[in-house]
């Protein structure tokens, strides 16, 4: 019996005492091939935080421009740009559309929409879903790269959708804990602007008036010309 087993081995020990060198590089080339497959698969890791992460809420005023505001954080290791962009570029727009965030630096972004005058009964749109949608994509960049919307076209590659965010209106007149978290945004929104118009500290010399620098070494050597001239004066006369 056993000396049959040995002059008849099943199909797949053919194959490897006929073809060692194909069946080598055929289990070479499977093995290699799963690591790809499963980055494919995997969602790519997001760069951002963002709060609030699902939708943006707006307060319900027919006919007004209304306001509303996120913050984006950057969770990565390394600089990261975002950008901003929506289905309705005619009644929405952002403020910044798009920045750079260092490591950990976090920007609250302000979103600024028209809301139409419904056509039939207003209320039907409170705590609803709008059509209106915002996506906010990130890219990788080098440190000291400007933000300019050119970069997510020259590196479309690279660029990750970070979320797309539904509209929903709020009762303003109804307070809820979504109105209340929004007023506190916007108003660290407004802060975190006022503080970017603030011109940066002051490092070289104390500008006064128009144009006078006051400059303490000059100063002193013009004092110091001036006690000469008054010493050669007096051992003159």
């Amino acid at each position: 019996m056993a000396i049959t087993d040995r002059q008849n081995p099943n199909a797949e020990e053919k194959k490897k005492l006929l073809c060692p060198f194909f069946w080598q590089r055929r289990t070479t080339t499977a093995s290699s091939s799963k690591p790809s497959f499963a980055r494919s698969i995997l969602p790519a890791r997001r760069r951002l935080r963002l709060d609030p992460s699902s939708y943006l809420y707006f307060p319900y005023e027919a006919g007004k421009q209304v306001r509303s505001a996120i913050k984006l954080k950057n969770t990565s290791k390394s600089h990261t740009a975002f950008k901003f962009q929506t289905t309705a570029p005619k009644s929405c727009y952002m403020r910044p559309p798009g920045g750079v965030l260092a490591p950990g630096e976090s920007v609250f972004a302000t979103v600024f929409k028209f809301v139409e005058h419904p056509e039939n009964n207003e209320k039907h749109k409170l705590n609803k879903k709008s059509k209106a949608k915002f996506k906010i994509m990130s890219l990788k960049v080098k440190p000291g790269v400007e933000f300019v919307p050119e970069l997510f076209d020259e590196q479309k590659d690279q660029v990750i959708v970070e979320r797309v965010l539904r509209v929903i209106f709020l009762d303003a007149d109804r307070p809820s804990a979504a109105l209340e978290k929004l007023t506190r945004q916007l108003e660290e929104a407004e802060a975190a602007v006022e503080v970017r118009k603030k011109p940066p500290p002051e490092t070289g010399p104390r500008v006064v008036g128009e144009g006078l620098v006051i400059d303490e070494w000059k100063e002193r050597r013009e004092k110091y010309l001036a006690r000469q001239q008054v010493d050669s004066i007096d051992s003159s006369s």
